[in-house]
């Protein structure tokens, strides 16, 4: 599932289908673009999309291409997925543009990709929660599928009937990790990359979910809210049998690979969520609205493993989120909605990344 505070980028899920839709947008000349003050981390910014929604860009095992979900325009439509050259060319769609897709990844050493969708339960792009019960995010009936990326050989991984999505793939490449309702609750599973040897790796009421593998594969991380209280318990509850959740407290967790030795890494308040290792596999990059847990302010922060060493990466005034390294830890992907054509876009941006 996708994040999407403010603007509310859309939730996603599809299939397979490389053919670069009518009116998707020319390859655009490169952009730089400076970094904010306090941006030190960040060198040599390039926006790498322009208009629309776009977000949750993943680098290949080569680090040559990113897989990324795209609404092309920021009020209509449904969310897709697209591959993208890292120097910003070679936009081209990867799924067939029917339902909603999200939480793209590739594998198979950049031959296959998979991703989630809502396609088998309905073609058509899912409605928009009701927002009378505050802010919650709609748990769509996605299930995971893979496909080549000209969309042929497309398979069905997973046929619970709820919520499979955001899965992550091994170093090793033999096990992706997902979150589904397969049992009752917003939990993370384990499963071989065609689909066999589903295993649960978390076990406590709340939602589970984002979660990456350290880079040495050992370890994982993600973001998690576990009710403290029975009301809250019961308002999770509810809200699940409805399809529901309420995203607006996260906080980082790590634990084994197996999901053995879980503990807490931040304690922040507020949304804290897209998790990913730095290179090192030392520290966390996140995004977070903690300062103003009310506002619509996310930036990008680093933390090491042990929650001490806070440190702000990001210094735009709105929107940053879902930071990834290159494989070589050379680049920084993220989304962002710095630099708009028109209000609540938002676009991805890569950059050199200084240690």
């Amino acid at each position: 599932m996708r994040l999407r505070f403010v603007p509310l980028l859309a939730l996603a899920a599809a299939c397979g289908g490389g053919r670069t839709p009518a009116g998707a947008p020319a390859p655009a000349p490169k952009v730089m673009r400076e970094p904010l003050p306090g941006e030190r981390h960040l060198r040599n910014i390039q926006q790498l999309t322009f208009g629309g929604n776009n977000a949750e860009a993943y680098f290949s095992r080569s680090g040559k291409q990113l897989i990324f979900q795209r609404q092309e325009q920021v009020d209509a439509g449904c969310d897709q997925q697209y591959v993208i050259n890292v120097d910003g060319t070679g936009m081209r769609r990867v799924s067939n543009g029917e339902g909603r897709t999200t939480c793209g990844y590739f594998y198979a050493n950049d031959t296959r990709i998979v991703y989630a969708s809502t396609l088998r339960h309905d073609t058509a792009c899912p409605a928009p929660p009701d927002r009378s019960k505050g802010y919650v995010w709609p748990l769509n009936r996605l299930e995971l599928y893979t496909s080549r990326l000209d969309g042929s050989d497309f398979r069905q991984l997973t046929r619970t009937g709820g919520y499979n999505a955001e899965a992550t793939l091994s170093p090793d490449g033999k096990r992706l990790i997902f979150t589904s309702t397969r049992d009752g609750d917003l939990e993370l599973y384990t499963m071989n990359v065609d689909g066999s040897d589903v295993r649960r790796i978390t076990r406590r009421l709340g939602y589970d979910g984002g979660a990456f593998f350290s880079p040495d594969g050992t370890r994982i991380v993600w973001r998690a809210w576990y009710p403290q209280t029975a009301r809250d318990s019961a308002d999770y509850l509810d809200l699940l049998r409805q399809e529901l959740v309420r995203p607006s407290r996260m906080e980082l967790w790590v634990a084994n690979a197996d999901g053995s030795g879980a503990r807490q890494v931040t304690n922040l308040g507020g949304a804290n969520f897209a998790p990913f290792f730095t290179p090192d596999g030392r520290r966390i990059i996140f995004s977070s609205n903690h300062q103003n847990p009310r506002g619509r302010n996310f930036d990008l922060f680093l933390v090491n493993v042990d929650g001490t060493g806070l440190e702000q990466v990001t210094f735009d005034g709105d929107f940053d989120g879902f930071p990834m390294f290159s494989p070589d830890g050379r680049k920084l992907v993220w989304a962002s909605n710095r630099h708009p054509e028109k209000p609540g876009e938002t676009n991805l941006f890569i950059a050199d990344w200084v240690p």
